[in-house]
Order: structure tokens, then sequence, then C-alpha cells
């Protein structure tokens, strides 16, 4: 379980990463990911511009680290508040 002192940092920004429950209906393979939701973060401001001038879409992405993998890779977003309702409290954890 993850707490406060083994939260990964997002290397883009430096902010603590949120755990981000993944969707059932996926090949995710983990229960969670950790998440950069920093709206301020370089990797996911300066993806907006690159995706509208690589593929001509209004989306961007944000940092995501597997635990069970340990490989870090993009999550594709389409507006700032994507993903966001399924990021896991530490209060939801029962702690």
């Amino acid at each position: 379980m993850m707490n406060e002192e083994n939260r990964l940092t997002c290397p883009h920004c430096g902010e603590m990463m949120r755990k981000w429950k993944t969707p059932l209906d996926g090949s995710w393979g983990a229960e969670f990911h950790c998440v950069c939701f920093n709206d301020e973060c370089s990797y996911f401001v300066k993806g907006w511009q690159w995706m509208k001038e690589k593929y001509s879409v209004t989306s961007s992405y944000r940092h995501r680290f597997d635990p069970t993998t340990g490989k870090s890779s993009p999550v594709p977003v389409g507006s700032h508040s994507a993903l966001k309702g399924d990021i896991i409290e530490e209060a939801d954890e029962g702690d």
C-alpha cells in the first residue's frame, strides 16, 4: 500500500503523483497506476500543442507510472478533468 513516504513524484514537475483506479475493461495490468494530475505540469501543458501539431486533435497526456511493471508512459486525456473522477483518495483505501 502506498503512503506519503513512498509516493512517486512526477519527473516533469516534481509534484506528487496520485493513485488512479484503472478501468476494469482494459489491459492495464494493475488495479491502480500513479498519475500526475498537476494541470500546470510541463508534460501535460506542452502535450496540448504537440497533439494538435502532430495529430490535429484536441487532447494531451499525463505522466503515468505502472507499479506492477515499473514502467512510465503517457496516459491520454481529452480535457483537464479527464480521469480525475477515478483518483483514489487516501481515505478511500481504508487507512
